[in-house]
């Protein structure tokens, strides 16, 4: 990774429908030469501390991507769909997400006519 201001991963074609956290780890071993241990341990280090700063109910933005966010839904009457029956539903907090205007424009501009698309992902200074 000598010299190198930023690394793009292009995804074309992922094996499963859902990019997961080993693809990820996979990924930072294959393109930026970190270890397998290493990149699983970057990638879990990562996901626990996006969860554990929205479990303490702080915003993390990451520039470029997006905005999660920690919600308190109010309190609402709900039904039970199989019976009909009333049931109330309580507070409760909620995680959101919201898209950055970048990546909004990226996933727009990203659509083949042909139906197929793709994702670049920069890392590091751009």
């Amino acid at each position: 990774m000598t010299g190198m201001n930023a690394a793009e991963f292009t995804l074309e074609a992922l094996e499963t429908p859902a990019l997961t956290k080993a693809h990820l780890a996979d990924l930072l071993f294959e393109q930026i030469g970190l270890n397998k241990r290493e990149s699983k341990d970057m990638v879990e280090a990562f996901f626990e501390l996006v969860a554990n700063s929205l479990i303490e109910g702080t915003d993390v933005k990451i520039s470029g991507f997006g905005n999660f966010q920690i919600r308190v839904k109010a309190p609402r009457p709900g039904r039970n769909p199989r019976t009909g029956e009333a049931i109330p539903i309580g507070e409760r907090r909620v995680a959101t997400f919201h898209a950055s205007a970048k990546l909004k424009e990226q996933i727009h501009g990203s659509i083949d006519p042909n139906g197929a698309a793709e994702v670049e992902w920069s890392l590091g200074a751009e």
